[in-house]
């Protein structure tokens, strides 16, 4: 999963992002890059156009079609097809529907979080501390380009061993 989240795990507004952070979009762009990305239609629309450089695939229950992208009406059909496709990795970027769907399957979270609280109407899940735990962490001061200090943290899934 990416996501860029706020202090209370704000993600959007409105169909919109929270802010503009040129740093977290080229953080997100430099992790998706070659890679396959799932995202529901809202975020897609959002979005305004399949992200280069990515397979794009859309879960949508009544968008059949999208220039460029792969749609699917269940997350059981994408899984499906990664499996089919062998696809190397499938990032999840959203919408709050989308992560909640996919966290029980994730094994990563790349998690930009910004030092705002801000006004939001979709939410990223609680990454429960007993199944993931945090490997890395990179703050970013606020400055001339990006608005609010944050956070590129990393976590992976607790795997125990029997």
């Amino acid at each position: 999963m990416v996501v860029a989240a706020d202090e209370q795990n704000g993600i959007g507004y409105d169909n919109k992002l929270l802010c503009h952070l040129p740093n977290d979009l080229k953080y997100f762009k430099r992790v998706t890059s070659g890679y396959a990305v799932l995202m529901g239609r809202k975020t897609y629309d959002s979005i305004g156009r399949p992200l280069p450089n990515r397979t794009n695939l859309i879960l949508s229950k009544t968008t059949k079609e999208i220039e460029g992208c792969k749609v699917f009406t269940s997350f059981e059909s994408v899984l499906d097809f990664v499996k089919q496709a062998q696809l190397e990795k499938l990032f999840i970027i959203g919408g709050d529907s989308i992560y909640k769907q996919a966290l029980p399957l994730c094994h990563k979270v790349y998690l930009t979080r910004i030092h705002h609280t801000f006004k939001a109407d979709a939410f990223f899940v609680e990454l429960n501390p007993l199944k993931f735990a945090l490997v890395s962490a990179e703050h970013h001061s606020a400055d001339e380009k990006n608005a609010y200090p944050h956070t590129f943290e990393v976590y992976e899934r607790i795997i125990f061993a029997s």
